[in-house]
């Protein structure tokens, strides 16, 4: 879903050939793999091994690719490429502490990259223009608000500094509740919550906060609006 927030940084930045990106939490590797159509080689560091897997299936072995376990001290090492942009997409706001664990994530990379880099740091946009923000406080979650300047906040706090920002429009979009149930559920947010309750509990409560997004036809659709900031390594 967010699909058009990758599009936009890489236009901004004219991601190509050329370009040694690091990927900080790369999921199931849909950046990297848009990414590396561009002509970038294309490193991806991640904790959860089940998306990981996914991103290496999608990368199906490709030579300008990296998939690796870990945080991004993984990354590090002889022979490895100078890296000159790093992403952090998965937006910030959406939890207790994402914000501190984004900060830490960059200021383990910034080493990896070459001087005067652009750093890419993303957050969920404000409420009022985030569809999504109510079904994230169901089962337990909670949509922490961010302040406006909170993505200049963790990159000054992680020595970056800002160097332009963007907003972009992302909305999520379903064949039907129960896909888009499986997709929320996927995104991981609700992982605390199905830990410690009652995982069918979890889903229904999901499906009933998603009934005011319902279409006639039976679609699911919810606009939200992602903002995206560009900083640079010392």
């Amino acid at each position: 879903m967010l699909v058009p927030l990758y599009e936009a940084v890489y236009e901004r930045l004219e991601v190509g050939t050329g370009t040694q990106l690091l990927s900080l939490g790369c999921g199931s590797g849909l950046a990297l793999l848009m990414a590396r159509a561009r002509g970038a080689t294309v490193t991806g560091v991640d904790t959860d091994r089940d998306r990981l897997a996914l991103a290496r299936e999608r990368m199906d072995g490709s030579p300008t690719a990296r998939l690796l376990d870990g945080d991004a001290t993984t990354a590090a090492g002889p022979g490895r490429p100078a890296y000159n942009l790093i992403t952090a997409f998965q937006p910030i706001g959406a939890g207790t502490g994402d914000a501190g664990r984004l900060e830490q994530a960059l200021r383990a990379a910034i080493g990896l990259a070459e001087r005067r880099s652009p750093v890419v740091l993303t957050a969920w946009g404000p409420p009022e223009r985030c569809a999504t923000s109510g079904v994230l406080r169901v089962a337990g979650e909670c949509r922490r608000t961010t302040h406006r300047d909170a993505l200049e906040d963790v990159a000054g706090r992680a020595g970056l500094g800002p160097d332009g920002s963007g907003r972009v429009a992302c909305p999520f979009g379903y064949a039907d509740v129960d896909s888009a149930v499986r997709g929320l559920l996927s995104t991981g947010l609700y992982d605390t919550a199905v830990r410690e309750s009652d995982p069918a509990q979890v889903e229904k409560e999901i499906a009933e906060a998603l009934h005011d997004h319902r279409r006639p036809d039976g679609t699911v659709w919810m606009p939200n609006v992602f903002r995206y900031l560009i900083a640079r390594t010392p």
